[in-house]
């Protein structure tokens, strides 16, 4: 019976992790709140272990992300610019069960944050 049990044990462990393994991947329609200013991307997600690439596409353009995955926790961030100027924008949140991303948002150079939601896009 021991014997029967380990193997059943690993293959469900197995089974679980490979599922985690993708939970971030697709596309995302994500909506942030920064200091007042409303805005919606379009992002699209890859997973790879704990490392997260992909893009975002707003108003301003398509921007590459990287960032890492820990259990239901991700950050990501994207560099570019704004009226000229360089920008970095930094993303911290998790995934709750209904598989929706919530956390905040931070812009360095302006010393603002705010507020995101990810839902998967249709």
């Amino acid at each position: 019976m021991r014997s029967l049990f380990l193997p059943l044990l690993l293959a469900s462990a197995t089974i679980t992790l490979a599922a985690d393994d993708a939970a971030f991947n697709g596309k995302w329609q994500l909506q942030q709140s920064i200091a007042g200013n409303e805005s919606t991307q379009t992002c699209t997600f890859t997973q790879k272990g704990t490392d997260l690439s992909g893009s975002c596409a707003g108003q301003q353009g398509p921007v590459q992300i990287n960032g890492k995955i820990d259990g239901k926790k991700v950050n990501w961030m994207f560099k570019g610019e704004y009226n000229g100027s360089p920008l970095t924008v930094r993303y911290a949140g998790a995934m709750d069960d209904q598989k929706k991303i919530s956390g905040t948002v931070t812009v360095e150079e302006y010393s603002v944050s705010g507020d995101f939601t990810a839902t998967p896009a249709p």
